[in-house]
């Protein structure tokens, strides 16, 4: 089973970029205790070893798009606060420009690349309605419930049905279990270089996706890069132990992940956290998908 074990406060001031590469300070934010990842549910009980696959028709129409690994159930511990999560699978690297573009039937002029590069430039809505239009490509129902689309681009009245088989946004406890990936260390490559494991301190642009050693679940940048969308509103983390937890039923920032191309090294902890108003589009922005079965 996959255990990750931190201990003690950190503080780091996170370092995000707007769409002109520009940095921006964030104040420092303190933690309680690092996480750590259990091998036992909250009952006790030993996590069910079972893949978040049991659709394999559906799931091997979903991997001829997007090669998928599987997360196994495990509890997130922040201090004396434990998330349990369901078994899911998570894209083996960021939605690319090639895949955005089948998706959805076009990528930016200005910013297209080629398609091994991930996409960026959109916002969480963006990727929302990627989400959705992806589901119904391979079959699947959809997460993401609303009414209409407005001039600037949100979804009105929207809700998300974590109960439905279906392509969305990881949940930030969900990124967050799939980047550390078991280890029990800041960063998820331990005291090895850095560089070898993340595009970041940049000044020209993301790179093409899996250019770089993965973590110990086989995922690709899930530091640097493009930083990620997660699906929660940000806020606080609460304080009582939680299963599947989703973050806030609404807000007015989404949490982002990973940290970008042009952030320095603390950006890139599997720990640090960064939000954005869900309408933004930068640079520095993409997404990763997840497959879940609901709960």
């Amino acid at each position: 089973m996959y255990k990750l074990l931190l201990t003690g406060l950190f503080s780091v001031a996170f370092v995000a970029c707007t769409a002109t590469g520009e940095s921006e300070e964030f104040p420092p934010m303190v933690n309680d205790d690092l996480p750590h990842v259990s091998d036992k549910n909250s009952t006790g009980n030993e996590p069910s070893s079972s893949s978040a696959v049991s659709s394999d028709s559906l799931i091997q129409d979903l991997s001829e798009y997007m090669e998928m690994v599987d997360i196994p159930a495990v509890i997130l511990s922040h201090g004396n606060v434990e998330f349990s999560v369901n078994a899911f699978l998570i894209a083996k690297t960021e939605v690319t420009q090639g895949l955005y573009r089948e998706v959805m039937g076009s990528v930016a002029k200005e910013d297209s690349l080629g398609d091994d590069y991930p996409v960026f430039n959109v916002s969480w809505y963006d990727a929302a309605r990627f989400c959705n239009a992806f589901s119904k490509l391979v079959g699947l129902d959809t997460a993401y419930v609303y009414d209409s689309v407005d001039n600037g681009g949100a979804l009105v009245n929207l809700s998300v049905d974590y109960g439905v088989v279906s392509v969305r946004l990881p949940t930030e406890i969900e990124w967050e279990i799939a980047a550390s990936a078991g280890t029990s260390s800041t960063y998820y490559w331990g005291n090895d270089e850095a560089s070898k494991y993340a595009y970041y301190a940049q000044t020209k642009g993301p790179m093409m996706v899996a250019q770089y050693r993965p973590n110990a679940y086989e995922l690709y940048d899930m530091a640097g890069n493009v930083a990620e969308w997660v699906n929660d509103w940000f806020a606080a983390f609460p304080t009582a132990s939680q299963t599947n937890y989703t973050g806030p039923v609404s807000g007015k920032l989404k949490g982002l992940r990973g940290g970008g191309w042009a952030d320095k090294a603390p950006a890139l902890a599997s720990t640090e956290r960064d939000k954005k108003d869900p309408k933004y589009r930068g640079q520095t922005v993409g997404f990763r998908i997840v497959y879940s079965e609901g709960f």
